[in-house]
């Protein structure tokens, strides 16, 4: 008796369990099948959008290896904006694909919960009714005129009662796994949905960008291509006359820095500040760099980034300094600079747009702000440094194009510029 008592408590607890499990219950007006043929639709149109903006970038990197011009630059705003508009829709497409995932699992579940209240209804009453008749002790029986062929007739009964009972309650077990995974799997499905939900905000947030950057582009050249070609030259100008002024800055500075200060070397360190990455600028004495820089060294890495790409936190940490008012073709732009927890400081630099504020604390990833052109850049890239941190110092410099004087991050001495492949991810 005591034994089927507890077989009882745990067949209710089963119950309880069930009851309280049900997840997202609701009446659904269509069928299984109708919601899987949509959700096959959908994976075919979503197929068919990732093909279409893989064109896109490949159209967008072919003119990118184009000689500069305001029809290119033009062109390639459009295809930009073309790309974006189509990321939205890819986007809004896995959006409603999830949606309907979700709802057949909580269909899914609703099912599972149900099939266990009537499992566990079905095994409480089998043990009550075994109980029952296994409660009246031997004795009893047969003086109340029970015979041995009745008694062997109720033996087997109740043997055929107990395995019965076990199937059940190994039926109820299974149940309620079956309804763990599922359930599991539709707080995996909410997640991605978060996540797809935040990349459509962030994709309409770019989009918005480059729109702006066209049109400004248009004013400011007035659609005449010597007004842009003349926009090139001062920016290379520019851009020869802060790499010689900040070497000149780093190479003044750095008492008593010791290389046991530098961070040693830990891929993964940092993660990649971009959600796609391919490098066009190495760090340090490249050809390129020699071309480009009075030092003949480049004190980062530069990416590709189309116009209004978001540009991430590459580690947590806390926004050290912030360029909202870029000065035209002068020094980084609009940058972000984010001292982390490990030594380490990164800067961000040739933003359109910053979303970030000087002293929030910023998560490994978190959207800081989005990818542009600004300062002497002549074509849209992002420029990632990576520094020392107790090295790192803000010091003014007075453009040259303009004579305007602005802020900028340098560290002393120039050991302290680190090549951040040292500690972002191994490619």
């Amino acid at each position: 008796m005591r034994h089927s008592r507890l077989v009882v408590s745990i067949a209710l607890a089963f119950a309880v369990v069930a009851g309280s499990s049900v997840y997202g219950l609701h009446t659904r007006a269509q069928t299984n099948d109708e919601i899987q043929e949509q959700i096959d639709a959908g994976t075919r149109e979503i197929q068919r959008l990732k093909a279409e903006i893989a064109e896109l970038e490949k159209s967008l990197q072919d003119t990118s290896t184009q000689r500069q011009t305001l029809q290119k630059a033009v062109d390639q705003l459009n295809l930009n904006i073309q790309k974006l508009t189509k990321s939205i829709t890819l986007t809004q497409a896995e959006v409603s694909q999830k949606d309907k995932e979700i709802y057949t699992l909580s269909g899914s579940i609703e099912d599972t919960s149900v099939q266990i209240a009537r499992s566990a209804e079905q095994v409480a009453n089998s043990l009550r009714e075994l109980d029952s008749i296994s409660s009246q002790p031997l004795v009893i029986k047969m003086l109340g005129g029970g015979t041995l062929s009745t008694l062997f007739d109720e033996a087997t009964t109740l043997e055929a009662m107990r395995l019965d009972l076990q199937e059940r309650i190994y039926e109820l077990s299974g149940l309620k796994t079956e309804l763990e995974v599922d359930k599991n799997a539709a707080e995996d499905k909410k997640q991605e949905l978060n996540y797809l939900t935040n990349r459509l905000g962030v994709e309409k947030q770019g989009l918005d960008v480059v729109k702006k950057e066209q049109t400004k582009l248009l004013n400011d050249t007035k659609n005449q291509e010597a007004a842009y070609q003349a926009q090139i030259a001062q920016k290379k100008a520019e851009q020869a006359a802060f790499e010689a002024a900040l070497f000149a800055l780093v190479s003044q500075g750095g008492e008593g820095f010791s290389p046991a200060d530098i961070p040693p070397p830990n891929p993964g360190a940092l993660q990649w500040p971009l959600a796609s990455v391919f490098i066009t600028q190495q760090f340090g004495k490249t050809v390129d760099s020699t071309r480009l820089y009075a030092s003949g060294t480049h004190d980062g890495i530069d990416f590709r980034a189309s116009m209004g790409t978001a540009v991430l936190a590459a580690r947590s940490g806390v926004v050290q300094e912030i360029n909202h008012g870029a000065v035209q073709y002068c020094q980084y732009g609009k940058w972000v600079l984010v001292r982390h927890d490990n030594g380490l400081t990164t800067l961000y630099a040739h933003l359109s747009r910053i979303d970030v504020n000087k002293g929030d604390t910023v998560s490994t990833g978190q959207v800081l702000g989005y990818s542009g052109n600004t300062g002497y850049s002549i074509g849209p890239h992002l420029h990632f440094t990576v520094y020392v941190s107790q090295q790192v110092t803000l010091k003014q410099y007075t453009c040259k194009s303009s004579g305007a004087t602005v802020t900028i991050p340098i560290a002393q001495p120039a050991a302290a510029y680190l090549n951040p492949l040292s500690y972002l991810p191994r490619i």
